[in-house]
């Protein structure tokens, strides 16, 4: 059974906190290798680490802000709002704005769902105290409103929807993200077996198992000679660099697979490409270049560029839309939003943006204090005009400044004499 099966098997049933089989199966389970694969299994193998400390880490240092969007369809900046401080500055009394979102983004790359607590102050929002994502369930009630219950340090809590920021990944549209180490588990569990294969490949020296074959059957005092005088010396990294001898008609039948017959490179090297597949990174950004591929260049710019449009981007646009609708207040919706700013992710190189800056300024779309903003540093009092090339005037002068006209050119007699 597959496991979107196996979970939907429990539609309709009431899931319990204690219901070990359910929670197997959403946040791991057994793989085709018979491996049991969990949380911090797959956090273990370094392609899953490094992805999922790409994806949190980049969101949780992305700047943003609240905005308010004016009538004429323009919008400016409201540092003053109260969720600009709670979400850029101080979510909670113990932690900083990265600390926060990296504790929520890095859930949802692993299972899919990371909460957290609104609490208040009245009327007003005042923190975001993280909830442990491996206990916290949502559920509805009879009525259909949507509560969530789970265990924090010990007690048991039910909070409703009103109080909880939830943070869904990749789903069906249900009430949560489906899980990534539950359904990756065949390809985390085969990348387990594969990185213990080698560890135990290279913990025995890279020597291959197999028997003794002895002319005669032995007794017991000769088995016990034969382990200690041939086999225990050379077993283990111990026996690196020693040399065995066989006499007597005595054999070696190896039983093992070679790693090269077995292509153990080739298979971790699918491994971190199958991993990084999951979590919808390109390999090359965690370390692991493709053949013919190179770690740096123009074709790489492209791939994060790629990355950026195909990949993280859908990580920006689901927490701007789950904090815009679960945490801006409903009488301030449409007019006040959540946005993160993504101009640090695809700068250039210094002479590529001084390239852009400049023709931004020449062609009338950005105002000379708009780009000195971008590099902190302070406004000039007549630097906020949109100016063309042409001249560098004001938009609002052009067709007002008079054109020169030539001069004739005018010749003393004496000189056209001569």
């Amino acid at each position: 059974m597959s496991v979107i099966g196996e979970l939907a098997s429990w539609v309709g049933r009431k899931i319990g906190l204690t219901e070990g089989a359910f929670w197997r199966q959403y946040f791991g389970g057994s793989s085709w290798s018979g491996r049991e694969v969990t949380i911090e299994g797959a956090m273990k193998l370094s392609a899953f680490w490094a992805g999922v400390r790409l994806i949190s880490e980049t969101m949780a240092t992305l700047p943003g802000g609240m905005y308010e969007r004016m009538p004429d369809g323009s919008r400016r900046p409201r540092p003053d709002h109260p969720l600009h401080e709670l979400l850029t500055i101080s979510p909670n009394a113990d932690q900083t704005p990265v600390e926060f979102w990296e504790g929520q983004v890095a859930p949802v790359c692993i299972v899919g769902n990371s909460y957290a607590e609104k609490q208040y102050i009245g009327d007003r929002l005042v923190a975001l105290r993280p909830l442990p994502f491996d206990t916290t369930r949502p559920f509805r009630k009879s009525d259909g409103s949507l509560h969530f219950r789970g265990v924090d340090r010990g007690k048991t809590f039910e909070l409703p929807e009103s109080k909880v920021f939830h943070l869904k990944g990749f789903g069906a549209g249900g009430d949560m993200g489906l899980s990534p180490v539950s359904h990756a588990r065949n390809s985390l569990g085969g990348a387990m077996d594969t990185d213990e294969a080698a560890a135990r490949m290279f913990g025995t020296g890279l020597r291959a198992a197999g028997f003794l074959l002895s002319p005669q059957t032995l007794s017991p005092k000769q088995r016990g000679d034969a382990q200690k005088n041939l086999i225990d010396p050379l077993s283990g990294p111990e026996g690196e660099g020693k040399i065995g001898l066989l006499e007597a008609g005595w054999k070696w039948q190896p039983t093992s697979i070679m790693a090269k017959d077995a292509e153990m490179i080739l298979s971790r090297k699918f491994n971190v490409e199958d991993i990084c597949r999951w979590l919808g990174i390109p390999p090359v950004l965690i370390g692991h270049a493709a053949e013919g591929q190179t770690m740096w260049g123009s074709g790489i710019e492209q791939i994060m560029i790629g990355w950026l449009t195909l990949g993280l981007r859908a990580y920006i646009k689901r927490n701007e839309s789950a904090v815009n609708k679960r945490l801006v207040p409903v009488a301030e919706r449409g007019r006040i939003y959540f946005e993160y700013n993504i101009d640090g992710l695809v700068r250039a190189d210094s002479a590529g943006r001084a390239n852009l800056m400049s023709t931004l300024v020449q062609n009338g779309l950005r105002t000379r204090n708009e780009m000195r903003a971008l590099d902190n540093f302070p406004p000039r009092p007549d630097a906020d005009e949109l100016t063309v090339q042409s001249n560098l005037t004001p938009l609002k002068k052009l067709g007002l400044t008079p054109v020169p006209r030539p001069v004739p050119n005018t010749v003393p007699a004496d000189d056209e004499e001569e």
